[in-house]
């Protein structure tokens, strides 16, 4: 299902000679296991971790730890502190991440299929994107990778294009 739009992905990173990093929580490896199905993702894609739990989120990817006891691991500057850090931590150009509310209960006080998905890029940029998602937790969990996978693609994009014209003298 997300074989074309991680194909997408891995194709531009590839083409850019650079490498992305997935930092994952309620998607427990499903945004890797995407990217791995693709033949040679290994020239682009980096690695990943599996944050499931909140204190490796502070202590593996580096997430603010006074954030986290504030707001909780369902948050978006939770979501752009994973993404930033698995980032630095695995060495990767891109560093993209999903943390939310799979259910079946509310976490933090936020409801079931709350969602952020993030991605932090060389320049120091960042995108994050609140999703509000409805179905099951395998439902939730699969719109969480396929709407992070087009996240990247667009940040991807549009990254290219501001190179482009720094390229060309602003023309």
């Amino acid at each position: 299902m997300t074989t074309g739009a991680a194909a997408r992905v891995l194709d531009r990173l590839r083409e850019r000679g650079e490498t992305l990093a997935v930092a994952e929580s309620l998607t427990g490896g499903l945004v890797a296991a995407g990217l791995t199905a693709v033949p040679g993702a290994s020239d682009s894609f980096r690695g990943s971790v599996t944050a499931y739990a909140t204190d490796l989120k502070r202590d593996v990817l580096g997430v603010d730890g006074a954030l986290l006891d504030e707001r909780g691991a369902v948050d978006a500057d939770v979501a752009a502190g994973m993404a930033a850090g698995v980032r630095r931590v695995l060495g990767a150009d891109w560093g993209a991440s999903t943390t939310g509310v799979a259910g079946p209960a509310p976490q933090d006080g936020k409801p079931v299929g709350t969602v952020f998905v993030a991605v932090a890029g060389p320049d120091g940029g960042q995108k994050v994107a609140e999703l509000r998602l409805n179905g099951d937790r395998a439902d939730i969990r699969r719109e969480s990778v396929r709407s992070l996978l087009e996240l990247l693609s667009g940040e991807l994009a549009e990254n290219a294009r501001a190179q482009d014209t720094e390229q060309n003298g602003g023309n």
